[in-house]
């Protein structure tokens, strides 16, 4: 069993408190996680810490906690600028970052990943698969085979099709879909239901520009 210290006490880091309390126990104990407590800056615990009523003390903020020897830290936070600081804070420190994945998530045994990622439940890495460090990856989420996948991504219960390379710090909105052979660059935003279906830079914005509404026409009966 590890001791685990959260970077965080905000939605994910409740999220992520109440998958490793359901992944132990249907884990071997010398492979389960013990949550000792959360990193939480002052001005937050009440924003935050107080409102998931954590089981587990705040132990003090990134920047003044004592680490201890069997300490491995998980960055509970969604904001990708937010994460990527706190991982700088922690490499700093040299502290041991680990990844987390769901027992009910599927991860092919070719496939590739870093340190530091997060994955929810019932999310799929297929074959042949790389991923790089800091990744979440919310529940339901994929990653197709023969993809290729930077650092301190967000996937929203989203996903990408087969030979997919994304670089590094995108978010992907609910169901947000990179098809087949696309290529990604960094730092895009792809909103909900989004599909791209064509190589994009760095940088941008994918929404809709229009709201739309479907008029339902009931149909006249024969003879009316």
């Amino acid at each position: 069993m590890r001791n685990i210290v959260i970077v965080g006490s905000g939605a994910v880091a409740a999220e992520v408190s109440s998958y490793i309390e359901d992944n132990n126990k249907h884990i071997p104990v010398d492979d389960q996680l013990q949550i000792r407590g959360y990193l939480e800056f002052e001005e937050n615990i009440t924003k935050y810490w107080s409102r998931y009523q954590f089981q587990q003390p705040v132990l003090g903020d990134i920047h003044n906690y004592q680490i201890q020897e069997n300490d491995h830290f998980i960055v509970g936070i969604a904001n990708i600028g937010v994460r990527k600081e706190m991982v700088g804070y922690l490499n700093k420190r040299a502290c041991k970052t680990i990844d987390f994945v769901h027992y009910t998530s599927i991860i092919a045994t070719s496939a590739r990943i870093g340190k530091g990622n997060i994955i929810y439940p019932h999310c799929i890495v297929g074959p042949n698969t790389n991923i790089g460090e800091h990744n979440l990856l919310t529940s339901y989420s994929f990653v197709s085979h023969d993809c290729s996948l930077g650092n301190f991504n967000l996937f929203s219960t989203s996903g990408i099709g087969g030979n997919v390379k994304v670089g590094s710090e995108n978010f992907l909105g609910i169901r947000a879909t990179i098809l087949p052979h696309v290529s990604v660059g960094d730092g895009n935003i792809i909103q909900a239901g989004m599909i791209v279906d064509k190589n994009l830079g760095d940088g941008s914005t994918i929404f809709h520009r229009f709201k739309e509404k479907v008029i339902a026409v009931r149909k006249e009966n024969d003879g009316e």
